[in-house]
């Protein structure tokens, strides 16, 4: 019997968000044998289980005889308090902060239960033709150690979720990725201290980051705005005074039911 090939709606469950999470950014469309290897299905049940979620929207078909995630997600996703409540309320002032610097700037949330698996989750993006080019897109992930958003997030955290996560391995994104747990730490006072974190070429080179952490709202994940800027032109004191400045708007406006 193959993964999660079980029965009841649980194990119906499991199976489709199996099937689900086959795909990635890299592989956004796959096809049947594809799926049937990297989740261990029987050729019968996955066979199945496809018809079932083309129906309910779940899946989509695509040119080549491949799938890929359908539209119900979507709608099912824009109605999560992260979606109505906290991106659609910061959507004006990202695009006034991107108006004011040109640069990249970033709306993310803390993702993960477990403070060792914990992530950056981007939901919202505003960026232009003269912005550098980053790695984040909106439902992308990243380290929490090695960007600007991550940071502000981590230095929010109290010291018993801080030390389960600085327990866990961390990755080195760059050369100059700080993953020392003493490093990171002063790193986090600073941040503290002056209110907004800031890393510089540790997720991509030549690059620098500012980012600041929102104060949390009951109903919604603990969140932070930043701005990615290339190492020549980024003057942290006035883009910190920007992103502070539109954290606290953005505040203002997710404390509304």
């Amino acid at each position: 019997m193959g993964a999660g090939e079980t029965g009841g709606s649980g194990g119906v469950l499991d199976r489709a968000l199996g099937v689900l999470g086959c795909f990635t950014e890299d592989d956004p469309t796959l096809s049947a044998a594809e799926l049937g290897e990297r989740t261990g299905l029987a050729p019968s049940t996955l066979h199945r289980l496809i018809g079932t979620m083309l129906r309910h929207g779940l899946l989509v078909r695509v040119p080549d005889h491949r799938y890929a995630v359908g539209p119900r997600l979507w709608e099912l996703g824009e109605l999560s308090p992260m979606s109505l409540r906290l991106r659609e309320r910061a959507i004006p002032h990202l695009v006034q902060l991107y108006e004011a610097t040109g640069e990249n700037v970033h709306l993310a949330v803390l993702d993960g239960e477990a403070p060792e698996r914990a992530s950056v989750l981007y939901v919202g993006r505003v960026t232009g033709r003269q912005s550098i080019p980053t790695v984040s897109r909106a439902g992308g992930r990243g380290p929490l150690h090695a960007t600007g958003v991550g940071r502000a997030l981590l230095a929010a955290r109290d010291e018993a979720w801080l030390s389960r996560y600085l327990a866990a391995p961390r990755e080195l994104e760059t050369v100059h990725t700080i993953v020392d747990e003493e490093e990171l730490r002063a790193e986090l006072a600073l941040t503290r201290t002056r209110g907004y974190a800031s890393t510089r070429e540790e997720m991509t080179l030549g690059n620098v980051s500012v980012a600041a952490a929102l104060p949390e709202v009951p109903g919604l994940p603990p969140a932070a705005v930043g701005i990615v800027a290339h190492l020549d032109r980024a003057d942290l004191r006035r883009l910190s005074a920007l992103v502070l400045q539109s954290v606290r708007e953005i505040h203002a406006a997710t404390r509304e039911p």
